[in-house]
């Protein structure tokens, strides 16, 4: 398994970096890195986690995090069956703080983008209309070379700045509390939980796979996460129903048992709570929109 904390991903001899990916599913490992990310999906569905948020990410889906904040696009499970032909696509640019220079940042011409780098640290999605521009402009990004390749970067981050369609992804108060020395813990978590959250999972056996009690790991995974493992958990199927609510096929019944939960009553008891409706009501709001 990768470790969650890695060395730059730029070269010495380059200000940034701008790439394409293609593989059969996205970096499954939970991981942070001192570099800003802009994130462009461009196939591939899954759950998206940045700081102490997760919802699910399809096409589209752009996201612009700042140093060290904490994230994982997690692809469903069907991307990691044996004989899946299922593939993934999405560019990526790395850079770092001060790419332009200290001196050059600080001068007043660049008081917006100091704006933006900063309001970055929550992390930011860009949706609406200024998706679609980002969008055309990082595809052409990815051909660019040398001097075009800077100025096609400063033109995507000055739309961002000026939009009204950029969303912060997670809570004012949140701070990444991880510390290098601390490895891969949170993404063995994650990845346990990924590949779990439909049978029964207790705090205890998720704590001892860290070596940690399960009060020590309550403790731990509160102050990382800011929210308890037991709503993490939930969180995760709740994700999967409304996934799984999408599909003619399936009754709320089949929806519950597929998502994790022992009962219908709690499963409706934790839905309703979570997402302001009944399992049912979501179904038809969804079949109603989408007629």
């Amino acid at each position: 398994m990768k470790k969650a904390f890695q060395k730059s991903r730029i070269p010495e001899q380059s200000a940034f970096v701008v790439k394409e990916l293609i593989a059969p599913n996205f970096d499954k490992n939970w991981h942070f890195h001192p570099e800003y990310q802009l994130f462009l999906v461009m196939e591939g569905r899954g759950t998206r986690f940045v700081g102490d948020d997760m919802r699910s990410f399809k096409p589209n889906d752009l996201v612009f995090t700042g140093p060290n904040l904490p994230h994982l696009w997690r692809n469903d499970q069907e991307y990691f069956e044996k004989d899946s032909q299922l593939m993934t696509r999405g560019i990526v640019v790395y850079f770092p703080e001060g790419f332009l220079g200290k001196d050059m940042g600080e001068k007043d011409e660049f008081e917006e983008l100091q704006n933006l780098l900063k309001r970055a640290s929550l992390g930011l999605e860009v949706t609406g209309e200024t998706n679609t521009l980002v969008r055309e402009r990082m595809i052409q990004l990815v051909q660019k070379k040398g001097l075009e390749r800077i100025i096609g970067l400063l033109e995507i981050l000055l739309l961002i700045s000026r939009s009204n369609e950029v969303k912060t992804i997670v809570q004012a108060g949140y701070t990444n509390a991880n510390k290098e020395s601390e490895k891969d813990r949170m993404s063995r978590v994650h990845e346990f939980v990924m590949d779990h959250f439909q049978q029964d999972i207790k705090q205890e056996e998720v704590a001892a796979l860290i070596n940690m009690t399960s009060s020590s790991f309550s403790r731990y995974f509160k102050s990382r996460m800011n929210k308890s493992f037991s709503d993490f958990l939930s969180e995760v199927r709740i994700s999967h129903a409304c996934k799984l609510l999408h599909s003619e096929n399936l009754n709320i019944s089949e929806v519950s048992y597929d998502s994790g939960f022992n009962t219908l009553s709690n499963f409706n008891r934790q839905f309703k709570e979570r997402m302001g409706m009944t399992p049912k009501t979501y179904k038809q709001d969804f079949q109603t929109r989408f007629e």
